[in-house]
């Protein structure tokens, strides 16, 4: 039902003058909904060529945008959603009250803030090199965890190494993803591009999200933890290899 409202939402909202004007070559009501939107002191330009560039030549950066949004989403929400069965498997006594305490200083001391630093450094540090740098942390977080069980045995050192790798998924893929998808493709095909990769993006969280209590029941936190490090590492590849630095350039001359 959700989904159904932002459709028809989505249906009653107007075009962007981008897209307009660039797609569908109507410069005349570019400009009178650009005028609308900044006051009337903003007009299109008629000499914008038209773009249509094909979705096959952009296969390399789909699967960049793509792939790494769906190698962070299994891991961001396989951890998250399970985050008290964690904080189970660490504190084992702790009861219900507790563990929720510790998931919450988790989110509160180091994914919160992660988040409002990557909203203003994200022009300053690069997209791309955010979003590399976000998943190098959090995979060698999780690899210190998976590797060396000892780190385990104290709770503060474990909410350190795991508060790091939400700090870091905050400062990094969980806000450059969406922005990144909806940078790096020319205007005809910006919102596929986005839709596609975002949609892509939902099916790692929910496999996330449906097999990380069943690897948990199995390997253990340590070799749960493991397997989500190579996603991470996964989703490094992915952004290093397929994707271009979209900061500091406009839309226009990324369009080509």
């Amino acid at each position: 039902l959700p989904a159904m409202a932002v459709i028809y939402i989505r249906r009653t909202l107007p075009e962007s003058p981008r897209w307009l004007a660039r797609v569908k070559g109507d410069s005349a009501t570019a400009e009178r909904q650009l005028a609308s939107f900044s006051l009337g002191t903003a007009v299109a330009n008629k000499s914008d060529k038209i773009v249509k560039q094909p979705l096959s030549k952009y296969w390399l950066t789909l699967l960049g945008t793509a792939g790494s949004w769906f190698m962070f989403d299994y891991a961001y929400y396989g951890n998250t959603i399970s985050t008290p069965m964690v904080m189970h498997h660490l504190a084992p006594h702790a009861d219900v009250i507790q563990s929720t305490a510790l998931s919450l200083i988790v989110f509160a001391v180091a994914a919160v803030p992660g988040y409002f630093l990557a909203a203003f450094t994200i022009d300053r540090v690069g997209h791309k090199t955010l979003q590399m740098l976000g998943f190098f942390m959090m995979g060698l977080m999780f690899l210190l965890i998976g590797a060396f069980p000892i780190l385990t045995q104290s709770i503060a050192v474990f909410l350190v190494l795991y508060g790091l790798s939400y700090f870091f998924a905050e400062y990094g893929p969980n806000t450059t993803t969406f922005v990144l998808a909806g940078e790096v493709f020319p205007v005809n095909l910006r919102t596929t591009g986005h839709g596609l990769s975002a949609g892509t993006a939902k099916v790692g969280a929910f496999l996330g999200a449906l097999v990380f209590p069943i690897l948990l029941a199995k390997f253990g936190l340590h070799g749960t933890l493991m397997i989500t490090f190579f996603f991470a590492l996964a989703g490094l590849l992915l952004t290093a290899f397929c994707l271009k630095e979209p900061s500091g350039r406009t839309l226009e001359d990324i369009s080509g």
